[in-house]
């Protein structure tokens, strides 16, 4: 059977990294979870104090780049990819809310996307993958054979989040997850570099009203029909 490449799009927090996860396990793909790519970035520029109060330390943060080394490991136990970030797995780390209100301004930077876009690039090759974030389908895999960009509302995307942070102990304010969602949302599709769209031969899907099982079906029907056209 033929490997492809599949390229998952879409906002914050509606569930695409939970899918894409899902679908390469089922499918024996390889996962690729470019948002935590850029979070771990975040995470070494809030470690190394890039973030002042007049902004980001550009020229330190561009300095370091050949320095921040991302990589992915499967937990043994959960089957699930791990994220580390110079050997050290900051999984945990770097789903923060301190991360999550510190990531769009790192991602709209154009030196930070070329060196992760050449990083994701390399290791998509052979396909046989699935890679979620904002701009898979529209700049690092333009000619992946299956886009799907994902949606659902502010609200629903931060009771989510929400749910989330507090099944795992932590402190969380819906209101304030809710305003970072929806800023993160603007500059997501503002930025200069690589914005946020949906691509011209990507299919949309709105999973705000969809059950984790209804959606891994729909997505199993997706599949089927790319490596089947």
């Amino acid at each position: 059977m033929k490997k492809i490449t599949i390229a998952i799009d879409g906002y914050s927090s509606c569930g695409k990294s939970t899918m894409a996860k899902d679908l390469a396990r089922e499918i024996g793909y390889i996962y690729i979870d470019s948002g935590a790519m850029y979070r771990a970035v975040t995470l070494y520029s809030l470690q190394k104090g890039f973030f002042t109060e007049k902004g980001i330390e550009t020229e330190a943060l561009k300095a370091a780049m050949p320095d921040i080394h991302i990589s992915f490991r499967l937990n043994p136990e959960t089957q699930r990819p791990m994220t580390f970030l110079n050997g050290t797995n900051v999984e945990e780390a770097i789903r923060s809310m301190e991360v999550s209100s510190h990531v769009s301004p790192i991602a709209a930077l154009g030196f930070v996307r070329k060196a992760l876009v050449k990083q994701q690039q390399e290791m998509g090759k052979a396909k046989g993958i699935v890679m979620d974030g904002r701009d898979i389908g529209t700049v690092v895999f333009p000619d992946a054979e299956l886009k799907i960009f994902v949606t659902a509302s502010a609200a629903i995307r931060a009771q989510r989040r929400y749910d989330e942070l507090k099944s795992k102990g932590q402190e969380a304010s819906y209101e304030k997850i809710l305003e970072n969602v929806e800023e993160r949302d603007r500059i997501d599709q503002t930025r200069e570099v690589s914005p946020l769209r949906q691509a011209d031969d990507a299919i949309l899907l709105d999973n705000s009203h969809m059950s984790i099982a209804e959606q891994k079906q729909w997505l199993t029907e997706k599949f089927q029909a790319a490596i089947n056209g």
